[in-house]
Order: structure tokens, then sequence, then C-alpha cells
């Protein structure tokens, strides 16, 4: 079978609740837009019936695929895991949550077929987007972190944590092949990489709604987040994303990410 134009990676850890209406809307609008596109799952270590449960659809989708991770490694693990085996031109990841509509990877499409190397979904370049507001707490904080990563990072986003990214393929295989970030603090992280690489990044405003059960706590993940970015600066003044970038270009001794495998069912893995 030929490679997927699009590869859609769905990170998802416990997700029993939402894992069949995000299955539903996303297989929906790739049929209805008639896209080229594989699903891949990535089961984070799930205690519940997540796995179970894309594994039944798979039955009825053979581009629907599960990856699963040996044990709970962490949101950001989950999306490099899926996006360095994922086998479209352009790959993309996209919360369980669906907070962005999935039709609105279309945006995302848009700004890579313009030239863009990475399309990153925005919630605050265009407000009047947002369906479903967060609350006022949420919004400061999160506005305060965005202040926080814009200074120590010198990211020119108003959105680095939208779970909502598309890349060229070209591109995500370099990226997260140079990722060192395996949870929350991920997003900066990559950004941080595809700017020191040059790549064009595009922020493109998205449709929004706040989901009240997103699990990220502020605090505590936020604290955690903090720590990550102090890393990353610490990272880059000790050179050592310049010494990864010049491994990888000595094929010798590139350094490939150890990934969990691809789940198939009545199709020979890959």
């Amino acid at each position: 079978m030929a490679h997927p134009h699009l590869s859609i990676v769905i990170p998802a850890f416990n997700e029993r609740a939402r894992i069949e209406h995000a299955l539903d809307r996303v297989l929906s609008c790739v049929a209805e837009r008639g896209w080229d596109a594989e699903v891949l799952v990535v089961d984070d270590g799930s205690k519940d019936d997540t796995a179970a449960i894309v594994q039944r659809w798979m039955l009825q989708h053979p581009r629907l695929h599960l990856v699963q991770n040996l044990g709970n490694k962490g949101k950001g693990y989950s999306v490099r895991n899926g996006l360095l085996q994922a086998a479209g031109d352009i790959v993309m990841f996209t919360d369980a949550d669906l907070s962005a509509p999935m039709e609105e990877a279309e945006r995302l499409l848009a700004a890579i077929a313009d030239g863009a190397d990475v399309a990153i979904g925005s919630r605050w370049m265009d407000r009047s987007r947002q369906t479903i507001h967060q609350p006022l707490y949420r919004q400061f904080f999160g506005r305060c972190f965005n202040w926080v990563t814009r200074t120590i990072m010198g990211l020119p986003y108003k959105d680095t944590q939208c779970g909502f990214k598309a890349f060229k393929r070209s591109a995500a295989q370099v990226i997260f092949r140079l990722q060192t970030i395996e949870r929350w603090g991920f997003d900066p992280e990559i950004l941080f990489i595809a700017r020191k690489l040059k790549y064009v990044i595009r922020e493109v405003p998205v449709t929004w709604g706040h989901d009240e059960r997103s699990r990220m706590s502020y605090l505590k993940d936020g604290i955690k987040m903090l720590e990550d970015m102090a890393r990353i600066r610490a990272n880059s003044i000790a050179g050592r994303y310049d010494e990864a970038i010049a491994a990888m270009k000595d094929t010798s001794t590139m350094v490939t990410p150890q990934v969990d495998k691809v789940v198939k069912i009545g199709v020979k893995a890959r």
C-alpha cells in the first residue's frame, strides 16, 4: 500500500470516556474531505480499556493503527513515538479531546502547502474563534506561562502549548530525533529546535473550545514545565543541541530514539 499523504497522531492516556468520540470525528472528517490519511493512536500505558477500544475500531478502519508505549512515558514521548513512525508526507498531532476540531487541520495543511515546514495552531491569535473559553484562572496562568516562554526561550509565538501542530515529514524526522523533553514541556522544545534549524514556522489561528476534563494542573505541571525550559536553555548554552545536530549529519553516529511498535490488525506491522 502506498504511503499516505497525511498522518494524524492522537496521544492517549486513560481516554476511555473520549476516545470513541475522537475516532468518530477524526475518521469522519478524513472521509468527508477525502484526505489520503492514516490515524495513529498512541496509548501511553493506559490502565483502562483505551487500547481495546482502538483495536475494536481498527477492525473496521484499516488505516487506523495503535502504538502502545511500554508504560506511561508522557505526552511528549507519545507524540514523538507516533510522529517518528508516521508514514505521511505531512504529519500532525491533535489532542484526544479535539479542543481544536479536526476540520481545522485544513488551516495547518494550507500553511504547509504555502511553504511552511511547521504549522502550529493558536488559540490566542484570534480570540473570536474560541467557542468555549477557559476559566479566568487558567487564562491568567496560561498567559503568564506563555510570557515566560517567550522571554526565556525567545519564541515569538502567541501560543506554544496548543496541542494541534503539523510538520513536513522531513522536518519532523529531524526535530523529534533531537527532542529530550518527554512530558508537558515538550512543545517549547520542539519549536526551539525548529527555529535553531531555521525551519519555516507558521502560527495559524484555529477554532478552539476548552474542555473542563483537561488533566493539566497549571500549578504542578506549570512548575515542571518551567524546570523543563530551564533544562532546554542549559542544553542550548552547553551546545548539546548543536552537538546532536552535527551528529545527525554523520549517519555513522546518528542516534535514533527508541520507539514502541505499531499494532495493526490484518496488516503486517512495519
